[in-house]
């Protein structure tokens, strides 16, 4: 079954997980739009 975790080791986590992916694909973004603007 689910063990009693608190909230905030549950969520640091997924918070972290979510801003790298964020970061990630805002800099994947970027790296798209200036290859396509020298184009």
């Amino acid at each position: 079954g689910m063990m009693m975790l608190p909230p905030i080791t549950i969520s640091l986590p997924f918070k972290l997980i979510f801003f790298v992916l964020v970061d990630g694909w805002v800099l994947v973004a970027g790296s798209l739009v200036q290859s396509f603007g020298t184009v």
